[in-house]
């Protein structure tokens, strides 16, 4: 068990967190104290255990300020994801039923924009701007000690998912009665277990630090003094300097990353030094088998996948030696029994695809919506995210893709996830989407929208040769009948497809 504050008595002056572009930094002192000051602040606003804080913040210092400090207060933070317009945005912040919220230089627009809908009840805050509307959270806070409140309780994460299949659900765990100390059971293994993150160790965030992933093991890496560099925004360049830079030894990456960095030209990869590089987690989407063997060519067997959620269900985990024997799984349960279960909820044999439920005993609720949290839940109490896959016979799950986007044509199902696995590793093309539109004769006909590394060679002629490309490979069927070009894809930026507004532009 440890925490920054623990960290903090041990290693004053060192490092905790530094931004890897304009290289402004926090020792554990430093943040612990702040994190401190911003916790009496809120119990001076009135919050009390289970209430209720929203955060819309780009990458920055202040997150780790805001986190620690909801988390030793014992209340629920949900941050927001600053790529949202000024209408969902509102609508989680009033969805989730903050008290206090607090917006930065980066979202001035967007919070501008929903000040209104919040009402009078909000109390609203801005870190370094004067706007109207909002108090100036730096004096606020800093008018406080830096003690320990007295009455310290471990907090917990609301989240709300990327609303790729429609409105973002806020995602409610129990709240845990338990010491601030120690992060989410599920990370201390990954992070601490498999991937050997120590007090030694320099854990590279690349990622949108709103999103529950990224979030949660800055955080444990943090808690168990490593120190944590952050990306202001991903870049494939600047992510693999920033390796060199800093000495990383530990980073958490989705597979579009993976993609971007291997579409850089041979002597752009080449020049940088990676050599401390000991753990690269993967997480958020299944990876194409032969991106994440060419990662794993290049950078070693030093890379670790985990399959779960941000409902907190289960999870799978997977070594690189694992996947090498099985290309292509996401690895066994960590926790619980993994279900495959036919449309009617009856269990599949190994190999079977159908709906992939987590036997795990961990409760999760989506807030203020008790027809979605029933139906992510079987009679069994098992629970879904949503995906489809199967289980091999030694029990490795292997994920074919979510629910709601699985084709009917000609009353075959059809899986998209490995049309797109095929499409991306095409040398044209950088990112694409496979989905169903309405199709007179089978019902539905398999589409494709690419978007290629140079728009200008889009042209009638490669849309064949794309679809010869796949047809080299699958079954006809697994086939799009057709491709659109676009010259970007709606993605969000941790990797997630939003399938969902480009399907919604075929379908009437």
């Amino acid at each position: 068990m440890s925490h920054i504050h623990i960290q903090a008595a041990l290693t004053p002056d060192r490092t905790a967190v530094v931004m890897a572009n304009s290289g402004l930094s926090l020792t554990f002192l430093e943040l612990e104290d702040r994190s401190n000051q911003a916790a009496q602040a809120f119990r001076a606003l009135g919050l009390q255990r289970g209430d209720h804080v929203a955060f819309l913040l780009e990458n920055r210092l202040d997150f780790f300020e805001l986190l620690f400090a909801a988390q030793r207060a014992g209340l629920y933070f949900t941050f927001v994801s600053r790529y949202l317009g000024p209408e969902e945005a509102s609508y989680i912040i009033r969805d989730c039923d903050a008290r206090i919220f607090v917006a930065s230089p980066g979202t001035v627009e967007t919070a501008s924009a929903l000040r209104a809908d919040l009402g009078p009840d909000v109390a609203c805050f801005m870190l370094e701007t004067e706007i109207e509307g909002f108090r100036q959270w730096e004096p606020f806070r800093a008018s406080f000690p830096s003690e320990r409140i007295g009455d310290e309780a471990k907090g917990a994460p609301m989240l709300y998912s990327s609303g790729t299949t429609g409105r973002p659900k806020g995602i409610k765990r129990p709240m845990e009665n338990a010491p601030i100390e120690g992060a989410h059971p599920m990370m201390e293994v990954v992070c601490l277990k498999l991937a050997n993150m120590t007090t030694d160790s320099t854990y590279l965030a690349p990622a949108p630090l709103y999103h529950s992933a990224p979030l949660a093991v800055a955080a444990t890496a943090l808690m168990y003094g490593a120190k944590v560099v952050v990306m202001e925004k991903f870049e494939p360049k600047a992510f693999l300097s920033a390796i060199e830079e800093f000495g990383v030894t530990h980073t958490q990456v989705v597979p579009t990353m993976f993609v971007r960095i291997l579409k850089l030209p041979e002597e752009n990869r080449s020049r940088y030094d990676l050599s401390s590089l000991r753990s690269a987690i993967h997480v958020a989407a299944p990876c194409p088998v032969e991106i994440k063997q060419r990662i794993i060519n290049w950078w070693g067997p030093i890379v670790l996948e985990y399959y779960g959620g941000t409902e907190g269900n289960g999870v799978t985990i997977c070594t690189s030696e694992e996947w090498l024997t099985r290309p292509g799984t996401v690895g066994r349960s960590m926790l619980g029994r993994i279900w495959i279960t036919d449309e009617a909820g009856e269990p599949l044999p190994p190999n079977a695809i159908g709906d992939v439920f987590f036997d795990s005993g961990l409760a999760f609720e989506y807030h203020n919506d008790p027809e979605k949290t029933a139906k992510a839940h079987h009679p069994q109490g098992w629970s879904t995210l949503g995906d489809v896959g199967y289980l091999d016979e030694d029990g490795y799950l292997f994920l074919t893709d979510r629910r709601a986007y699985t084709i009917i044509s000609g009353g075959v199902n059809v899986y998209p996830q490995e049309t797109e696995d095929r499409l991306i590793i095409h040398p044209a093309v950088a990112d694409a989407a496979v989905f169903g539109v309405p199709d007179g004769d089978l019902g539905e006909a398999v589409k494709a929208v690419v978007q290629l590394m140079d728009p200008d060679v889009a042209t009638p002629e490669l849309e064949a040769e794309l679809i010869r490309w796949c047809r080299a490979a699958m079954s006809t069927i697994k086939c799009p009948k057709s491709i659109d070009f676009r010259t970007d894809m709606p993605r969000t930026e941790t990797g997630k497809l939003m399938k969902r507004t480009l399907k919604e532009t075929y379908w009437p």
